[in-house]
């Protein structure tokens, strides 16, 4: 009888270090954990700062995980998980979505304070709101208080995630289908101010020569793409902004004024030949490009409103133990 009370004991313990025992209600709150982990602020902070202080670009990286974890099964951790059926190994993911090893070490640390507490999709959004402040964008409320997910989506990360070569009303119509509008399409692409692309993702712009086979790309900035990438190597790498590829301001939207947005998708904002270009996305380019502090405004609203994409709250999934695996 002993042995097994004993044992019981220990499988509740188990239980509270893999459960979720800081839940309250359905909606997001920006003061969620502030009675079940209060530290949870200082130590995602903490990691993110330093892994930043070693590899400035990591900013970009944690930004783009929580975008295409949200765009996925909604804001849920599920792009964390690993497996082959995994939306890590989805084709617009693989070599380009980074920041895993982040995260992990910021649940490690969250486990250890407050286990069962913290859901590795409010360390994700958190993570990456520290990502663009440290890099000298805006400051933004995250709201808090998501739960995980059980399964990924590798198709529908697959279908569901924006892609550079599309046009302009498709990627409208891929932000509309989770909730996000055509403002939030130009605001949420600003991110681009920091980080870098792939020669694979832009290199549809360039001729074999020095010269543009895309009339909306800048003649002398084609010509040093296309050294970059004359070797054949798709994964060479440059900055999306290439007046400053760290420093999150207004000069993405300046260079599409001057046919210098390295991605198709990025100069079709204000370059694309389509309805939605001339009644909304250009103006907005021009808007943004003349008013920094317009932008970060905005851009925080809609980092807000991506980070509020079909979370899973209450009683909704988990809390998972490992950000890398179900419980």
């Amino acid at each position: 009888m002993e042995y097994a009370h004993r044992r019981l004991l220990l499988v509740c313990s188990f239980l509270i270090m893999c459960l979720c025992r800081g839940t309250r209600g359905d909606e997001l709150t920006s003061d969620f954990y502030d009675d079940t982990c209060p530290g949870v602020y200082a130590i995602v902070q903490q990691h993110v700062f330093a892994a930043m202080r070693d590899e400035l670009r990591m900013g970009a990286s944690l930004l783009r995980l929580h975008f295409h974890d949200c765009f996925v099964n909604g804001c849920d951790g599920s792009i964390l998980l690993d497996g082959e059926d995994g939306e890590k190994f989805a084709q617009p993911n693989q070599n380009s979505v980074r920041g895993y090893e982040v995260i992990d070490a910021i649940k490690a640390d969250l486990e250890s304070m407050c286990p069962g507490v913290v859901s590795c999709a409010d360390v994700v959004a958190l993570a990456a709101g520290y990502g663009v402040l440290f890099s000298g964008g805006p400051y933004y409320d995250v709201l808090l208080g998501r739960r995980d997910g059980l399964v990924a989506n590798q198709a529908g990360a697959d279908n569901g995630l924006p892609s550079p070569f599309e046009p302009i009303s498709s990627i409208v119509q891929k932000f509309a289908d989770v909730g996000l509008d055509t403002t939030d399409v130009v605001v949420l692409s600003g991110a681009h101010t920091i980080g870098r692309a792939r020669c694979v993702l832009f290199s549809n712009r360039l001729t074999s020569t020095t010269s543009s086979a895309d009339p909306t790309l800048d003649s002398t900035m084609a010509a040093v793409l296309q050294s970059l990438c004359a070797g054949g190597d798709g994964n060479q790498t440059t900055a999306l902004d290439a007046n400053s590829a760290d420093a999150f301001d207004k000069h993405y939207f300046q260079n599409l004024l001057t046919k210098r947005g390295l991605l198709s998708s990025d100069q079709g904002l204000f370059s694309g030949d389509e309805d939605i270009v001339a009644s909304t996305t250009m103006a907005l380019v021009q808007k943004y490009s003349d008013d920094g502090e317009q932008f970060f405004a905005d851009f925080g609203a809609s980092m807000v409103k991506m980070g509020s994409i079909s979370p899973l709250t209450g009683d909704e999934g988990e809390i998972r133990c490992n950000c890398r695996v179900a419980n």
